[in-house]
């Protein structure tokens, strides 16, 4: 990784540090928030060697930092967004989203559509990423719940 990597990384890591001093999180959770956003712009870049296309860097990077907020959500016994919020805004497509609407304000439709379809591309991989991840999470934890359950045990035993 060359050093325009690393700044990148570092200045993801203070976005998400600020974010997460805006959002009031204090002590070992705000570290834990920030390190998300380091983590997330790594996968992001790390990713592209492998998938050239940003939606998809977009999605795993997504993926990956909703299981680290989950699993620190559960380490730390603090809501996920807690966690998540912060660490996404490093993939937050704002450059992108500038772009669009300084070509509808200059009347470029062509360069309108196109960015604006890409940007909402970038946006869906991320709600996907997210979605996918929590999901997983919530049947994993129900599935776990009804093992438990002492009805589970009266029927199959």
């Amino acid at each position: 990784m060359d050093l325009t990597g690393l700044i990148q990384i570092f200045t993801g890591f203070l976005g998400s540090l600020g974010f997460s001093i805006l959002f009031n999180i204090r002590g070992r959770k705000l570290w834990v928030a920030s390190l998300g956003g380091l983590i997330s712009w790594t996968i992001f870049l790390l990713l592209e060697p492998v998938f050239p296309g940003e939606a998809s860097r977009y999605f795993f990077a997504a993926a990956a930092v909703t299981v680290y907020s989950e699993v620190f959500a559960r380490i730390l016994k603090t809501p996920t967004t807690t966690f998540l919020v912060s660490s996404i805004v490093p993939l937050i497509p704002g450059g992108s989203l500038y772009y669009t609407m300084n070509y509808a304000l200059n009347e470029q439709w062509d360069l309108f559509v196109q960015k604006a379809f890409s940007t909402l591309e970038l946006a869906l991989a991320l709600a996907v990423g997210i979605i996918a991840i929590t999901t997983l999470t919530r049947m994993q934890t129900a599935l776990r719940r009804k093992l438990k359950s002492p009805e589970f045990h009266t029927i199959f035993h």
